[in-house]
């Protein structure tokens, strides 16, 4: 593997984290806009505070999951460490 490659890896691995949370992100501002529209409410704390509230407990709840994942890249990582020191 080549520094093209490890650089490829390291925005699969990124997006494959973060994606899930601007998922959940973005239904969660679909829904309180539609909520929004159809009340006729418009305060901005409304989108801004449910969204932060979704998005950290998502965060929470998968953890372990982004942990292990970050946990095999840095390994995988670290061996490519001793190919190129070689």
């Amino acid at each position: 593997m080549d520094l093209i490659g490890i650089a490829e890896n390291t925005v699969k691995i990124i997006l494959i984290l973060g994606l899930p949370s601007l998922l959940v992100s973005m239904v969660i501002g679909l829904v309180i806009s539609i909520f929004q529209a159809v009340t006729q409410v418009s305060d901005a704390s409304l989108s801004f505070v449910p969204k932060v509230v979704f998005v950290s407990a998502f965060i929470l709840i998968s953890l372990p999951w982004i942990g292990d994942n970050i946990e095999t890249y840095t390994k995988d990582l670290w061996d490519l460490i001793l190919v190129f020191g070689n």
